[in-house]
Formats: structure tokens, sequence, C-alpha cells
């Protein structure tokens, strides 16, 4: 990937930021309000486990850039952010500078600017594995994502057209890699099924990444001269559909562990998620909103203000950790409750948990 296209990622990212806002399916989730919560606010626990490893606050700014001197400027800011907040983060696709060392600076600049913080490094399913590990290495990482991506790949003008050995080589990865592996979409959402098979592959923790965040097929079609691929911008499943799917569909609840990102604006988004079975929440596109149009002190502030109101959250829903929120009583209506009909998932049960 040349470093322009590292560029023009980031620059149709923030265009397209609000075009997909009714797209993310979480105005369908509600909770049941119950006025008597029991809790005092002070003595919620906003921490998770993901990975093995304990993080105090359960969302994390997800996996968006690097490659060129203008994003590798963006890391150093999401990743100073994210350290003085106590926020884990992952970094873009580390492909570029497998490719290109020169490019490798734009990258190490996360772990400098954040020593602390638990980083994922970002592969994607054509690396090898000789590949995978060096970009675990160029990071100090603790954890790997895969991203999985074949609907941008299509529609990308240079991108992959045969993705025949993707599970084998994800599988190899796995095998070989010291550290934990994250398989990922990019926004089109994993399906049960494609959580089946990765889990047969020896992968134990996913993020379903669905639908109404940043949109790939958009931002790849905008770099084609036509743009002739307008009609998939819907294409894919949205971030709840994906839980409901994959938490709670009719086979019964995953062996992976889960993490949820796509579509995620707002702190009560976070919850829902946790709420649908999700262990932590990646958000990409509305922080990077943040840091471009307020900068770096901003974001420091919003991610302060996001821990505040989850944990408010929680107190509202009687919730006095994280794992209590899949206790909460779920309303699912609109199109996501027809997402749920057509799959055979019980949402009744889901509003009667409490």
């Amino acid at each position: 990937m040349s470093s322009n296209r590292k560029d023009d990622h980031v620059q149709l990212a923030e265009e397209l930021n609000t075009k997909n806002r009714a797209a993310g399916g979480f105005h369908d989730v509600r909770f049941m309000h119950h006025t008597f919560n029991g809790l005092a606010r002070d003595g919620v626990d906003t921490s998770t486990t993901v990975a093995g490893a304990r993080w105090e606050v359960p969302f994390y700014i997800n996996a968006m850039t690097g490659g060129s001197e203008k994003t590798g400027r963006i890391n150093a800011d999401l990743a100073r952010a994210a350290s003085t907040a106590g926020v884990a983060m992952a970094s873009g696709s580390v492909s570029a500078a497998l490719r290109d060392p020169a490019l490798e600076p734009t990258f190490r600049i996360v772990r400098e600017s954040a020593p602390q913080s638990f980083l994922f490094a970002n592969v994607s399913p054509e690396a090898t594995v000789e590949q995978a590990r060096r970009a675990v290495e160029l990071l100090d990482a603790n954890a790997l994502q895969v991203h999985v991506n074949p609907a941008q790949e299509l529609v990308m003008p240079e991108g992959d057209r045969d993705f025949r050995h993707w599970l084998d080589r994800i599988a190899e990865i796995v095998e070989a890699v010291d550290v934990p592996v994250v398989v990922k979409e990019v926004g089109f959402g994993l399906s049960a099924d494609s959580v089946a098979e990765l889990a047969a592959r020896g992968v134990t923790t996913v993020d379903v990444s669905g639908r109404g965040g940043t949109n790939f097929i958009d931002i790849e079609n905008h770099r084609r001269s036509r743009q002739e691929y307008t009609y998939l911008s819907g294409w894919g499943q949205s971030t709840p559909e994906c839980l409901l799917d994959t938490v709670h569909g009719p086979g019964g609840a995953p062996t992976v562990h889960v993490l949820a990102s796509g579509g995620v604006r707002t702190p009560l988004d976070v919850v829902r998620a946790l709420a649908l079975g999700a262990r932590a929440v990646g958000v990409s596109g509305h922080f990077l909103h943040v840091l471009l149009t307020d900068g770096p002190d901003a974001l420091v502030e919003e991610l302060g203000a996001w821990t505040d109101q989850v944990r408010t959250l929680m107190t509202l829903l009687g919730a006095p950790d994280v794992p209590s929120l899949t206790s909460t009583d779920l309303l699912v209506t609109g199109e996501t409750a027809e997402f749920a009909r057509l799959r055979g998932i019980d949402l009744p049960s889901l509003a009667r948990r409490r």
C-alpha cells in the first residue's frame, strides 16, 4: 500500500464520518429501566479481560492508520492519548512497513508514545508467519490483530482477488506467534459461521466489527474513477446483528471470546455491545474525528469522559461489573429484531434476563 493511499484513507474516513450514522443498528437496542439498582457508583468495576490481560476500561482505540509521515503523526497522538487515559490501542495494518522498512517509524512510534499500554499490532491474512512475527516485534505488541477484509479488497482497485488460503494462513500465524491473535473484520461483520471456521483453526478471540462505522467499500469506491460500487454501501451486518448471531444464535454461545467494533459513537453504544456479550469495544472513527478536529488534549479528555460515562451507565443498569451487563434486560426492535427473527434468535429471553 502506498503512503498516499494511507493518507487518502484518513481523509476519506473523516469526510464520510457522518454518512452511516443510522446504519450501526445500536438505535434498535435499548435497556429496560428498573428504578432500584442497589449500587453505589464509586463501587462499580469497569475492568475487563482481553487476551489474558486485565484492562481498566472496556473500550479501546481500534485499528486505524500508519504508513506515511502524516499517519505516523496521527499514530503518535493516538498512542499518547491512549497512554494518558489508560486505554488499549491497535495500530493500523503494518503491511506497508513490512514491505518498506523506511515506513517502520510510523508504527514504532506507537510503542514509543505508549510504553506501558496494551497494544495490538495489525496484519492482513496475506502476511507470512515471519511478517506476523516482525509486526509484533515492531510494536513490542501484546497481541496481534489479523484483519480480514474481502469486501474492501474486491472494491479496492489494486486489492487482492484470491482468498482461498486465508484460513490456512491464519491458522499458521496463530500457531507460530508468541502473543494472542485476534481476527478482526473491517466493518462488514463476522457471522456465526465465520467465527466457527476461525475457532476450528485455533483462534480464541474475534472482533466482529460490523457495519455502521468507517465504510471501506465507500472509501475504496471513492478512489475509483467511475465509483461503480455505490450500491454496496450498506453491505454486511451491523455490530448488534453480529453479536446476536455469534453470541445468542441457535448454535449456542461461541467457544471464542468476542470483541465488538463498528458504528460505536457513544458510551451507551459501548454498554449496549457489552450487554450483548462483547468483552470489550473498539472505537475508531469517533476518536479520530475528535483528534483531527480538536487536537490531542481533547481526545484525552474525551477518553476520560467515556470512562466516566460507562461507569455511570453501569450504575444506572445495576451492573456492578462488566460481566453483570449480560444479565440486563435488553429490548431489541426494528430491523435488528427482524434480522434476529430470520436467524432464529430468541429475543424475548433477552428482554427477561434480570
